[in-house]
């Protein structure tokens, strides 16, 4: 990896039967795979299984090496009940220190309010584990009603440019505190 090029984890939160999150993850990793230092890794916690991860076991090893290997993360969010899955929720906690000083973004999805709740209470959670969240975001309001049977934007331009605002705000970011860690490791 070159020292321009960070490894961007998509974490995608939604665990549920005939959830929606792959539809917006597909979309998103299409929008992140145009920038030229972007290395992805698509975290699907519907395969992972936060909840069946024992500290120690493989499995969960496996999980906080990619979590510690990332320069950065996206969480892609619904939004259930004014708030976010409990499987992301059990997901970050397992973790700490590998979250720490690293950027964090989001893309939501939801009703009206496009998971703009679940995200508040996100940067909630991971200012306590002393990550950085980052402005920008991407929001589908109604999201269902947004994209085609094949997982494209009815309108693409809004979504796209807001997609690559929360790309150029991470890769600054990400470059900005690795380099911070790798001169002076965090010790928060």
């Amino acid at each position: 990896m070159s020292e321009h090029t960070y490894r961007l984890a998509v974490i995608v939160a939604s665990t549920r039967e005939g959830r929606f999150a792959p539809v917006i993850a597909n979309w998103f990793t299409r929008q992140a795979e145009t920038r030229a230092h972007v290395d992805l890794d698509v975290i699907d916690l519907a395969e992972i299984r936060p909840y069946e991860l024992r500290h120690g076991s493989e499995e969960y090893e496996s999980f906080a090496k990619r979590v510690e290997e990332a320069d950065a993360f996206v969480v892609i969010t619904p939004e259930y009940n004014h708030s976010f899955p409990a499987p992301l929720k059990h997901a970050i906690d397992l973790l700490f220190p590998q979250w720490q000083a690293k950027p964090v973004g989001f893309v939501s999805y939801g009703g009206i309010s496009g998971g703009l709740r679940a995200v508040e209470q996100l940067r909630l959670v991971f200012a306590e584990l002393h990550a950085t969240t980052v402005r920008e975001t991407v929001s589908f309001a109604l999201a269902g009603n947004l994209f085609d049977d094949e997982g494209r934007l009815h309108d693409p331009a809004p979504a796209e440019k807001a997609a690559g605002a929360l790309l150029g705000q991470l890769e600054w970011w990400a470059l900005a505190l690795r380099q911070a860690r790798t001169a002076r490791p965090y010790g928060g």
